[in-house]
């Protein structure tokens, strides 16, 4: 499946193809080096085996935003399982356009993308985390139609936690 329009093509990346297996890790290395990433590029070792780790699992999948032929755009997703549904979830684990491309539609353009491919999976939601200081991110899935978890508001929104390992 790809969506196009005159300037902007959408895609489900082929980890088996070179052209996007560089798109992949150079966005990412970009998303990385944003203050909402970690703020420093990825490690050497990340870039040598990032897109080969990918390949290895079949609950992932790319989503690429190209102007032209330059890449402007990545989701990078993973399947994952709603107990509570019996179904399966899409979490849009990582989403960057670069800053010269933002404000064109591109995140909504292949955040639609990625809902349809859920959809397909028969996924019951989509899901994503975002930083709470990240204001313009955060107002960009809110008009997606994302909003907070909740089961009962009186217990209030999900949060997101880590525990490094």
């Amino acid at each position: 499946m790809t969506y196009s329009d005159p300037s902007l093509t959408v895609l489900l990346a082929d980890y088996e193809n070179a052209a996007h297996a560089d798109a992949i890790v150079t966005l990412l290395d970009t998303y990385s080096r944003d203050p909402y990433g970690s703020g420093k590029p990825l490690p050497d070792e990340v870039k040598a085996v990032l897109v080969e780790e990918l390949a290895k699992r079949d609950f992932s999948l790319c989503v690429l935003a190209y102007l032209g032929e330059q890449p402007v755009g990545l989701i990078i997703a993973f399947e994952g399982f709603s107990t509570f549904a019996a179904k399966p979830l899409l979490n849009l684990h990582d989403i960057v356009v670069t800053k010269d491309a933002r404000g064109k539609g591109i995140a909504t353009a292949m955040m639609a993308f990625a809902e349809q491919l859920a959809r397909e999976r028969g996924c019951c939601k989509l899901t994503l985390e975002v930083l709470s200081g990240n204001t313009p991110a955060y107002k960009a899935y809110e008009h997606f139609g994302f909003a907070p978890y909740q089961l009962d508001p009186n217990a209030g929104s999900a949060m997101f936690l880590e525990k490094k390992l």
